[in-house]
């Protein structure tokens, strides 16, 4: 269980993330450098150097959106320039990109920072400028919520699966919509319908709240609160629920940690988007996902806040009390995963700071995990390897992750997305520590 430390303040972790930017910009800049685009973009690291993944392209935002994100740490304006050349460059088919549920990664990882550091008047103001960033945060937000299949009393975004498939992943996707919702923007079905992109990101959120999280209630007075299923597949016919699943979990029944972590980022920033825009009446149970989750969260994860990569990974009993010490990612039996950790610091962070005072055990614990994710052995700052965060996992039951010689289990790699989120709640915690604006993506 993760062992909480609440004397811990946001000031205590300035000095780590100095260091975590001083390391950042050679990684970033060594990828651009010698990283071939050919051959799809960077996904994941084996032996140090990134390589890709053809599945689907979800990755290239998180790479030009973290030298955005370092710009916006450093004021150094050679990442400004990368973020921004090569956002008008390679990603507008990720703008109107129809087969994917990933939007919210690509798209607003990229037009939304662009956007929002405009905004923030961190770059100069330009009409045409912010005009292209508007039109394709537009654009995102209606692609997205074109793939929508109805259920009983909603709807949701499907996966690349298909139809019948919700991702508990694109929780965080929801972030295309409410951009392009704050922008006026509708989506334009048949007969010039006009469809609420606020309506389908809520009925989104709600079957994700209803299907992909368990409460130990009712339905699932069977399975454990807080516990989450990768994917909920559905009958298309009826719109009724079927079973749960998982793509890159060890089973339907036991929790893919980094699609927990999804849910709990997700719902703790759309509580905060909701929240500005005046949208109060779904905070009920909207909080109750994200408590659950985090709770769940908290209570499952080794004492430094560094999950292994299923909570139900069928050689964890092999390593003992494992939730009794810090993680270990060299073991011999399952692997840890560090991208979960840095996405889930932020959920926690960001609930916490919803909540105010009752929320305080989870800033904490955000705290406490960033403590450990920001320093060796997770830390990386070998010259040599491109990754900033290593001990990252991508698809265990495919076998894509890299095993080093001598090892057992994937180990001393990195991911795109976990690199990114580590820049970007380094980023939250620098905004606290130093008084700026509070780091938010809607506007």
């Amino acid at each position: 269980m993760l062992k909480i430390d609440h004397q811990l303040k946001p000031e205590d972790l300035a000095k780590k993330i100095v260091r975590l930017w001083s390391v950042s910009a050679a990684k970033i800049c060594s990828i651009e450098r010698a990283y071939d685009e050919t051959k799809g973009s960077p996904v994941f690291t084996q032996n140090g150097r990134y390589t890709a993944r053809g599945w689907t392209e979800w990755t290239q935002g998180f790479q030009y959106g973290s030298a955005l994100l370092q710009f916006d740490a450093t004021g150094d304006r050679q990442f400004l320039e990368l973020g921004r050349r090569q956002t008008v460059a390679v990603m507008a088919p990720h703008v109107t990109h129809v087969g994917v549920h990933d939007h919210g990664f690509n798209n607003v990882s990229t037009y939304g920072n662009l956007l929002r550091l405009m905004n923030e008047g961190r770059i100069a103001e330009n009409a045409w400028e912010r005009n292209f960033y508007e039109l394709a945060l537009k654009c995102s937000g209606a692609v997205q919520a074109r793939r929508w299949t109805k259920i009983r009393g909603g709807g949701f975004i499907y996966s690349f699966n298909g139809p019948h498939s919700l991702f508990v992943d694109t929780i965080r996707s929801l972030r295309a919509l409410a951009l392009a919702h704050q922008l006026g923007h509708v989506l334009i079905e048949e007969n010039d319908r006009a469809v609420s992109l606020l309506e389908r990101l809520i009925e989104h959120a709600h079957a994700t709240a209803n299907y992909s999280v368990y409460y130990s209630e009712d339905r699932d007075a069977y399975d454990v609160r807080g516990r989450v299923a990768q994917e909920a597949v559905f009958n298309i016919n009826d719109g009724s629920f079927r079973c749960p699943n998982s793509q890159q979990g060890f089973s339907p029944f036991t929790t893919w940690t980094r699609g927990l972590a999804w849910a709990m980022c997700g719902f703790a920033e759309q509580l905060e988007f909701l929240a500005a825009i005046g949208e109060k009446k779904h905070e009920k149970w909207m909080v109750k996902a994200a408590k659950a989750t985090c709770d769940f969260y908290i209570e499952n994860t080794p004492t430094d806040g560094i999950p292994y990569w299923d909570t139900g990974a069928p050689l964890l009993p092999q390593l003992g009390d494992y939730l009794g010490r810090c993680a270990e990612p060299f073991n011999e039996f399952e692997p840890v995963d560090s991208s979960a950790a840095a996405i889930a610091a932020q959920g926690l962070l960001r609930l916490g700071h919803h909540l105010g005072k009752t929320g305080k055990p989870y800033w904490q614990a955000g705290l406490t995990i960033l403590h450990t994710l920001f320093d060796e052995p997770y830390l990386c700052a070998d010259a040599g390897h491109q990754g900033l965060i290593l001990h990252s996992v991508y698809h265990r039951p495919n076998g894509w992750d890299y095993i080093p010689p001598g090892r057992k289990v994937p180990c001393g790699e990195s991911s795109m997305w976990g690199d990114y989120h580590a820049r970007e709640v380094a980023l939250y915690v620098q905004r606290i520590v130093e008084r700026k604006p509070y780091l938010k993506f809607f506007l």
